[in-house]
């Protein structure tokens, strides 16, 4: 006869906690990267260093850098609501190149 370790069992809750968390990572991951590839478009480091230009005293990099935190911001918003959509199970579960795809576009100033 064998024994169960009850400490090795994972639940059912367990299992659809481990998937959200995976589910975020792997988006948040490839949004962050879209941030940062855009903010490397005008030779920044990524949007952290981007956006701290913002009130710099040249114009062209204090527009920049508001324009891009402006931006990040609403890409944070929408893609945690869309998201919480799909884990609420309101919308079906896109691939990551098409949900970035859908994410609000930035034009530089």
């Amino acid at each position: 006869m064998w024994t169960v370790d009850l400490s090795k069992v994972v639940t059912a809750e367990q299992k659809a906690a481990e998937a959200r968390a995976a589910l975020q990572a792997q988006y948040s991951a490839a949004i962050q990267a879209h941030l940062d590839a855009k903010a490397r478009e005008r030779q920044y480091d990524g949007i952290q260093t981007a956006i701290t230009y913002r009130g710099d005293p040249n114009p062209q990099f204090a527009a920049e850098g508001e324009a891009l935190f402006a931006w990040r911001s609403a890409v944070w918003t929408y893609s945690t609501a869309e998201l919480l959509k799909v884990i609420a199970g309101e919308r079906p579960q896109p691939g990551v190149k098409e949900f970035v795809a859908e994410l609000p576009v930035f034009e530089w100033p």
